[in-house]
């Protein structure tokens, strides 16, 4: 991949989008973001306005029009965009297909027709859904629990056809519980770390949904960019055409989770490591773990991930400490 390749990011705008797209900048990378502001904020992406290798377009990916418009002299796409949350996806399932089906199916028929060179997208951990085998292997999937976990695999199966019946080339990367910098703690469906950060910042008890001992593999987005970037330059043709689970590679309990939140933020406030923690009912459609093998992404694709759940904490709770405040 050259440097001044041109690279469109759809959800740019949102967590692990404005991620991506600050670092391609940084790396000589010209970025198209297209947003809708749905979930992502102009802020996250406020500081690259004035940057000339940097183009924002305001449009929908259910609109197929929008998505042709975005990636006009596109190089690749990092298809970012989507509803997240599965509690989001059982309240309203029809919004949640809309978006993360319709609008994936626009986009790979707007990067096929402009012949983008690779299309890399973001799959999930959902995926696994009722398979109980761990550590999660790409090939081996159970029956979605919730709305939100069949739309990331219809993903999946309709980028394999696509690269079957239209020669396309597709990535994609089963994203585990990333985490980190510009992670939204505000509205009914935040994330778990970036909830329980600002509530113990101010003081109140975070509700762990069930006993605490559920467990996932929290991936910072460090490690996630990284990913991104191996699929955006990877010459393997053998590493093409599939999926990868894209994590650390570590189990961490919930109440291990709370305990190590508490450890940190009370290097700069004391007060906080004495808050107690609420347990409430288990989530409808939780899985009860989530561990990734990532064998083949180093196989494949030489991935090797730099950051662990403790690292990726203490830097992204300095950086709420830092902007929450």
């Amino acid at each position: 991949m050259k440097k001044g390749s041109t690279i469109l990011v759809t959800g740019g705008a949102g967590f692990i989008g404005s991620n991506l797209c600050e670092y391609l900048l940084q790396e000589g990378y010209k970025v198209v973001c297209l947003d809708n502001f749905a979930t992502g904020k102009p802020e996250n992406i406020s500081s690259h306005f004035n940057n000339p290798s940097f183009r924002l377009i305001v449009g929908d990916i259910r609109n197929l029009s929008d998505c042709e418009k975005a990636v006009e002299g596109v190089d690749y796409v990092l298809h970012e965009a989507a509803l997240g949350s599965v509690p989001r996806s059982i309240k309203d399932p029809v919004t949640t297909n809309a978006v993360n089906i319709s609008g994936f199916i626009n986009m790979l028929v707007a990067a096929r027709d402009a012949k983008v060179k690779r299309f890399i997208y973001a799959a999930s951990s959902s995926t696994y859904g009722d398979s109980v085998t761990l550590p999660k292997e790409e090939d081996i999937i159970g029956k979605p629990l919730s709305p939100y976990a069949v739309t990331k695999y219809v993903n999946e199966l309709y980028a394999d056809v696509f690269s079957k019946t239209y020669g396309m080339e597709c990535i994609g990367l089963r994203y585990f519980n990333v985490f980190g910098r510009r992670q939204d703690p505000n509205g009914a469906y935040a994330a778990v770390i970036p909830l329980f950060v600002k509530l113990l910042m101010e003081h109140k008890s975070p509700v762990i949904n069930g006993d605490g001992e559920y467990s996932r593999d929290f991936t910072y987005i460090d490690n996630v960019i990284r990913m991104n970037m191996l699929a955006l330059s990877t010459s393997n043709k053998e590493a093409l055409n599939t999926v990868y689970n894209t994590a650390f590679g570590e189990r961490t309990t919930l109440n291990q989770l709370v305990g190590c939140l508490k450890e940190y933020l009370s290097d700069f406030d004391p007060a906080i490591a004495a808050i107690e923690v609420e347990h409430g009912p288990n989530r409808l459609g939780d899985i009860p773990h989530s561990l990734a093998s990532i064998e083949k992404a180093k196989r494949l694709l030489g991935y090797n991930p730099q950051f662990s759940m403790r690292e990726g904490l203490k830097q992204s709770v300095r950086w709420y400490w830092e902007n929450l405040k």
